[in-house]
């Protein structure tokens, strides 16, 4: 599937890459390191995510060629989609995506659901990072430093600093040889790890405040509404992270963080739009809890949309207790 995968990119003339709403690492990396290759190779690129660029991750070379917004997608002869289980992830797009004759689909999901003419999905990857390297490699293109810039951040932030369980050999292996090259760790942790907003502090601030806790302990709840956001001054990217801070708390398997999203139903006061990203401790299996309500993701880490009140959202995922207490979501 890579040969057949590198054929159509290098016949093609026009290439849109994307990865999902809300990026991470992983998502801009990955998007950021496949473009480079392609122009390399001759191909026009345009790089696309409709989300603003979390602060922490500015820094990486030609982060500000990312549109936001798409026009004529009819000019594409291939979409390479990154990151993605599900097409739906890139966000309001998708339907225009759709059109474009070859769909690529790269990414390390259990929950991926194989769209696109193209699949390269593994599983086993850390990170959609490690697929592209492994792509690019097999292009046989020379990494130069801003590629493995962008690879060295998608691994080492979705492996947690390789501490998170999908921390594989490659994880290691890869990142040495990105060093090689010319990557310098301890500036890529200063930017992604060292440096904060005071806005951003002070909705930390917020949020830990909000931590709720179910009566076994085994699931926190923590809370990122829109009128926190507007208080400190914040963006909906500067709550990237801050579940982690309820992930560790002690006994804690799950932690939830409900962010509340905008454009919400008008006709409904109570009934808002919201995304709840999951963490577990390891003994979870938290992809099988988001894809009940139609979302995704790793065993991990995982997560899904709703449109709901805040109080209804709390009590079913509240209600998700007695299957952790149990076997329902175990590995």
């Amino acid at each position: 599937m890579m040969k057949k995968i590198i054929q159509q990119l290098t016949n093609s003339s026009r290439v849109l890459v994307a990865s999902h709403a809300k990026p991470d690492g992983d998502a801009i990396g990955s998007l950021l390191a496949m473009g480079i290759a392609l122009e390399r190779v001759g191909c026009e690129v345009t790089r696309y995510n409709e989300s603003a660029i979390p602060a922490v991750y500015r820094f990486l070379p030609s982060v500000d060629s990312i549109q936001r917004q798409l026009t004529d997608v009819g000019c594409f002869d291939t979409a390479v989609i990154l990151d993605c289980g599900g097409l739906d992830r890139v966000g309001s797009a998708v339907d225009a995506i759709t059109t474009i004759p070859a769909i690529v689909n790269i990414d390390h999901h259990t929950t991926n659901t194989r769209f696109g003419q193209y699949h390269l999905v593994d599983v086993n990857a850390c990170a959609t990072s490690e697929i592209i390297y492994r792509l690019i490699q097999a292009m046989d293109l020379e990494l130069d430093v801003e590629m493995a810039t962008a690879i060295y951040t998608g691994i080492l932030t979705d492996t947690g600093s390789f501490r998170f369980s999908n921390t594989n050999r490659a994880a290691f292996s890869i990142c040495e040889a990105m060093v090689a090259i010319g990557v310098n760790p301890s500036a890529v942790a200063r930017h992604v790890y060292g440096t904060y907003s005071l806005g951003r502090i002070k909705l930390l601030n917020l949020a830990l405040d909000s931590i709720e806790i179910s009566s076994n302990g085994h699931i926190s709840i923590m809370t990122v509404t829109r009128e926190m956001l507007s208080d400190t001054g914040t963006q909906p990217e500067d709550a990237d992270g801050l579940i982690n801070y309820a992930r560790r708390i002690q006994d804690v398997k799950v932690a939830a963080l409900i962010h509340e999203l905008e454009n919400g139903n008008g006709e409904s006061r109570s009934r808002k739009r919201f995304h709840v990203s999951l963490r577990s401790d390891g003994s979870v299996d938290v992809s099988r809890i988001a894809l009940d309500f139609g979302g995704g993701g790793h065993a991990g880490a995982a997560g899904f949309s709703v449109e709901s009140s805040l109080a209804e959202l709390k009590k079913t995922i509240y209600s998700l207790s007695e299957g952790i207490r149990g076997t329902c979501h175990l590995n």
